[in-house]
Formats: structure tokens, C-alpha cells, sequence
């Protein structure tokens, strides 16, 4: 029998990775590489012999990770081992290593020949702006799917890292430590940061494997998990390829399996043409209703691109309110599922600097900070394309000429116009569902209950314009706002006072100098105090607990500690040159708690963290000037 270690939290039976439940519907319900249609052709298959090709009438290619010598982990996500169920502790075990190295393939049968298979995704896309043709993954292995039974949440497992598929293209399959590290935090820390992402269970060095990029590196391998690693990507190869069938196969998956069903998905608005006037799209709508005129009737398929638009404007609305910066929005780093994917050159934002763009490849910014909500909507449009011809068929999506044959002549302009206009209303909706969600979150971020017309202009906008222009630390700002009392800010002289807090210890590197800043920041406080105090008080006092719980209900939205550029740099370099290992599980313990006042000394989870007080109060401190603002290549 095999060894069975449970781990009991609340209602929660954490199991060992081998007996955690696995699928793999995806592979069950979509068409595999004719090639090697099936994982035993696949597995016979000498594992240098799957080199990159093109792939065609399939939607993945079955392909097992390259098998690594004496890997050894360096450190896994508690958060990831709780929210799939793997029990405390199996990180120590052999089958544990080997499954996050890609040595043992679970569900896998060898003397039989049959079972569950790892596999890798085919799909193309636009890399700035431009038709990029097939692309797929070219290093990304899935291994299968888990479903936590405590959450009945389903998460796909994958290695990052993990060798040669059909996909690579030029490349090799791997990943280096140094990308692998910063992939590892920042996967979890934007989900403790409440920001839709993919997550990371591990990270293992792969002593063996040496990296060629600018110069040659150690490997390794980030085990990372998701709803779904589908992305705008999937569906542009089909469309470029002219594949009617399997696009409406794909979009049928996403909807019933990875979206939970038909009828999850938004009904029509009230008045398409009036978004923000509208309530919240109902939902429980069946599959084959058709809602709205006939110009603009919308169908099932129509319901699935809006939920993926709304999925993405929420989560871009979420980067732009924490100062999150992706560095590479192509429609293949675009997630169907609404997520923060596929992370190269990514930021936090420091001093506040609306042109930023994490990537020193993107000469022209179009993935820069101010651009992102732009580029995350052109990419989506891009999808639309692509599900035009369902969305445009209205009525007759079911028809089964229409299914079969596709679009006639003497109804194409009416089906195009009915696609145009429904993306174009959704587009709207788009711009809707971001700035409602991107003010509720800077309304908190700024300790306010309440929304006031106003706000956007006098306290939002007008912020934004004075970091950019005294070139004030996005996340530090809301952080330090978070302990300042009300009645601090009485007088212009302690507004004035006060305003040094904001600032880098090294003064005011932007426009005007210190006096004209502290002038400028004087003055806003002046307007968030008024609002405060008609927020929280009467209008023109506050009581002391009052003040207490805005500041308490702030430090819980502003966090103490973000993963920023400097921060990742000196990890990297400490666990590559150095050697060093704990310093590893330190900047996920404070990735995972971002809010945290402290976190040395204290007690999480019922165990006592030890911490590094020095290097916490480093971290979560003032940016080195020399870290500002980095910049990394594409190339990990």
C-alpha cells in the first residue's frame, strides 16, 4: 500500500502529491498532435527525438519533461501547498522532488503503458503588434489537473523549465535560476496582493543543466498551477489557420470546463449603450436564450467573450491600482481565465512614472504602465476577431448549415455588422468594468468609504500628477498615508511637515525641489483630510477610534511589502553567488503576508517565524537610488 500522510486543517484532509486527485479533461475533450496521437506513442518516442515543429489540427502535443539529475528544491509556496491540498511536510519527500523536477510522471502506468500524460499547449500570437505565428510551450509542461476537494477549485499543474517540446522554436526548453526566482515570488505574492495571477508550488535548481543566454547560467524548474494556461493565444493559431471546428470546440471547452458552464456567463446588460448606468450583467442564463434585437442579439458565445473581457478588465484595473507592470502584454501572455501570466521582465512600480516599462526591449512603451489597460483591451479585440463568426451569427449559431459550412455570402454584411457592433458595445463595458473597479480599489487604498464624483479629479487624478512629478514612490506613498492621524494635518505649516514622509530619504529628486514639494503635497492633504473627515466624522471632526479603524482598514489594503526589481536582484544574486537558501523562504514568508506591520519574532499559522528584522526593514523601506526604475530583457 502506498504510504498515505494526512494533514488535518479545520474541515481541510491534506494529502501527499501522489494521492492529491488528478485528471486530465483537457486532454480528454481536445484534439491531440496527429503525430503522436496518444501518450504511448509519445512516451516510446526517444526524448530528443521531440524537437520544435509546426503543429496542426491540434490543440496540444503529448510530451514528458526531460528527466534531471540530483535536482534539488529549493523552496516551496505554503500558501500553493494548502490551496491544492498537498500536505505539510511531503515537500521533504523523494516523490515529491521528483514529481516538481519532471522525474516521476504521475498517473502514468510504464508496464501497461497508459494513463494520465503530460503535455504541452499549442498556440500562436501577436508579439508587439505584430502576427507572431505558432508559438506554444516551448518549455511549459503539464503534468495534470488537481481538484482541492476542501474548495472544489480545479488547478492545472505545470513545470516551467522542463525541456524540448514541438514549440521551441530557436530555443531549449529551459529556464534559468535567475528568471525562475523571480516567477516563484511574484506568482504569489500578487495573489496575497488579492490580484487575480497563476500561482507557484516550487522551485527547484537543477544542478546538471547550464543555461546559455547572455551568459551561461544554472537551470531550473518552477512547478506553477492555474485555473487554466489557456490565453488569446489558443485562439489566434486557429483563426490564422482558418480552423472554424476546433475554435468553437475551444470556446466550448472554456465555457463549460473551465468557467464551470454555459450558464455562469454575464446575461446582456440593460442598456448595452449606456454601461455604467447599467446593473450588473444577471446570470443563470440558459444556453441556446438569445438576448436583445436582432442587430445586436447577443448568444451564448457572445456571453463567453464578454466574461473574458470582464475577467481581464478587473484583474488590469487591479495591476494599474498596486502599480503592477507585466513588461510583455502579447495575446499569448494574455489569459482566458482573467489572470496575471507568463512573467519576464515584470515590475512593481517605484517612484511614480506613468511612461515606465519594466522591459528594456520595448523601445516604442507600448507595454508600458499608462498603456497596459489600452494594450490588455487590443488584445481582446484581437479574440474577438477570432469569435467573431459565432458572435456575429446571433440566432443561428446552431443552425446546422452554419455549423458546418460557416458564413454565406448573402449574409456575411449582416453578421459582420452584428459582430462589430457587439464588440464595439463590448469594448464599452470593458472601459466600465476597469474604472469602476480601478476607483473602488484606489477609494480604499486612499481610506475613504465612500465614492464622491469628484474624487477621481480632485484626489486621484491630482495625486497621480504630483508623484510623477516630484517622482514619489507609488506603494511606499499609500503605505506611509496608512499611519498618518487626522489631526496631524490641521494647520498648512503640519501639512507641510508632514509631507516628508513621502519622500526619499535622499529629498526630492523631481521637479521644484523640497520646499515647492512639501508645498504640493500640503496642499492634497489638505483635500484627502476634508474628505476624511466627512468620511469617517461629521464633516469637520473625527473621533480617535475612528481615525483608528481608517488607518487599520488602510494598512490593510496598502501593503507593507512588495516584490520589487532591487528586492528580487539581491535574492538572486545571494541564492546563486552566495549560495544562501533561507533567504528564499524570508521573501516568500513576507510576499504571502504582504500587510504585515512586522514580521520577525511574530507567531503565523500558529508557528513562530523567526524572520531578519534588519533585512524586512530594508525591504520595505526607501529604494535605493540605484535600484529605481530597473529595467530587465525578455531573455530567462
Amino acid at each position: 500500500m502506498p504510504r498515505i500522510a494526512t494533514f488535518i486543517a479545520g474541515n481541510a484532509t491534506a494529502l501527499p502529491i501522489n494521492d492529491i486527485p488528478k485528471s486530465w479533461t483537457f486532454t480528454s475533450k481536445l484534439p491531440p498532435d496527429s503525430v503522436l496521437p496518444t501518450p504511448a506513442d509519445s512516451h516510446k518516442t526517444p526524448r530528443d527525438q521531440i524537437v520544435p515543429r509546426q503543429v496542426r489540427d491540434a490543440l496540444f502535443t503529448w510530451v514528458r519533461p526531460m528527466t534531471v539529475e540530483k535536482p534539488e528544491l529549493l523552496a516551496v509556496s505554503p500558501a500553493a501547498m494548502r490551496d491544492l491540498g498537498i500536505a505539510e511536510g511531503d515537500e521533504q519527500t523523494e516523490d515529491f522532488v521528483n514529481t516538481v523536477a519532471g522525474n516521476k510522471l504521475q498517473g502514468w502506468d510504464e508496464e501497461k503503458q497508459e494513463g494520465g500524460y503530460p503535455w504541452a499547449q499549442c498556440y500562436g500570437g501577436f508579439q508587439f503588434g505584430q502576427w507572431a505565428g505558432q508559438l506554444g510551450d516551448g518549455r511549459a509542461i503539464s503534468l495534470f489537473e488537481t481538484t482541492n476537494p476542501s474548495t472544489g477549485v480545479r488547478y492545472e499543474l505545470q513545470l516551467k523549465g522542463a525541456g524540448l517540446t514541438p514549440y521551441s522554436r530557436f530555443a531549449d526548453g529551459k529556464a534559468v535560476l535567475r528568471s525562475s526566482i523571480r516567477e516563484f515570488v511574484v506568482s504569489e505574492a500578487l495573489n496575497a496582493l488579492r490580484i487575480p495571477s497563476t500561482r507557484a508550488l516550487s522551485l527547484t535548481l537543477l544542478p546538471g543543466v547550464k543555461v546559455r543566454r547572455e551568459t551561461i547560467e544554472p537551470g531550473a524548474i518552477v512547478a506553477r498551477f492555474a485555473q487554466s494556461w489557456l490565453r488569446i493565444g489558443n485562439f489566434d493559431i486557429l483563426r490564422a489557420r482558418g480552423d472554424r471546428d476546433l475554435i468553437r470546440k475551444l470556446a466550448t471547452y472554456v465555457a463549460e470546463d473551465v468557467f464551470g458552464g454555459w450558464e455562469t456567463l454575464p446575461g446582456r446588460l440593460e442598456d448595452p449603450d449606456k454601461q455604467a448606468e447599467s446593473a450588473p450583467p444577471k446570470r443563470g442564463i440558459p444556453a441556446d436564450a438569445i438576448e436583445g434585437p436582432p442587430e445586436s442579439e447577443e448568444n451564448r458565445f457572445t456571453r463567453l467573450y464578454r466574461e473574458i473581457v470582464r475577467r481581464n478588465a478587473l484583474t488590469v484595473a487591479k495591476w494599474q491600482a498596486y502599480g503592477f507592470m507585466n513588461g510583455v502584454l502579447n495575446t499569448d501572455n494574455t489569459s482566458i481565465c482573467g489572470l496575471s501570466i507568463d512573467f519576464g521582465p515584470f515590475a512593481f512600480m517605484d517612484n511614480f512614472d506613468p511612461n515606465y516599462t519594466p522591459n528594456h526591449d520595448d523601445f516604442m512603451l507600448r507595454y508600458s504602465y499608462k498603456n497596459q489597460p489600452t494594450i490588455i483591451w487590443w488584445n481582446l479585440v484581437r479574440l474577438g476577431e477570432s469569435l467573431g463568426e459565432s458572435i456575429g451569427a446571433g440566432s443561428q449559431v446552431d443552425d446546422p448549415t452554419f455549423v458546418k459550412d460557416g458564413v454565406k455570402e448573402d449574409e456575411a454584411d449582416g453578421i459582420v455588422s452584428r459582430a462589430e457592433k457587439i464588440i464595439m458595445q463590448t469594448g464599452e463595458e470593458y472601459k466600465a468594468v476597469f474604472l469602476a473597479e480601478y476607483k473602488r480599489l484606489m477609494t480604499a487604498r486612499l481610506g475613504l468609504k465612500n465614492q464622491k464624483e469628484d474624487d477621481f479629479k480632485e484626489l486621484i487624478s491630482e495625486l497621480l500628477d504630483t508623484m510623477e512629478s516630484l517622482e514619489l514612490d507609488f506603494n511606499l506613498f499609500f503605505r506611509r498615508l496608512s499611519s498618518v492621524k487626522v489631526d496631524e494635518l490641521e494647520t498648512e505649516a503640519a501639512r507641510e511637515d508632514k509631507a516628508g514622509v513621502f519622500f526619499y530619504s535622499d529629498g526630492v529628486t523631481g521637479a521644484g525641489g523640497e520646499k515647492e514639494g512639501r508645498k504640493r503635497v500640503g496642499k492634497w492633504l489638505d483635500r484627502w483630510r476634508q474628505r476624511v473627515l466627512e468620511d469617517w466624522g461629521d464633516g469637520k471632526t473625527v473621533s480617535e477610534e475612528q481615525d483608528k479603524e481608517r488607518m487599520g482598514a488602510m494598512k490593510k489594503v496598502n501593503p507593507n511589502f512588495v516584490p520589487r526589481g532591487w528586492i528580487l536582484d539581491e535574492v538572486i544574486k545571494r541564492v546563486e553567488k552566495n549560495d544562501e537558501r533561507d533567504v528564499l523562504d524570508r521573501v516568500m514568508h513576507m510576499a504571502l503576508h504582504p500587510f504585515e506591520e512586522n514580521w520577525a519574532g511574530r507567531t503565523f499559522d500558529g508557528k513562530e517565524y523567526e524572520g531578519d528584522k534588519d533585512e524586512e526593514t530594508r525591504w520595505t523601506g526607501d529604494v535605493p537610488r540605484v535600484g529605481r526604475a530597473m529595467q530587465c530583457s525578455c531573455s530567462s
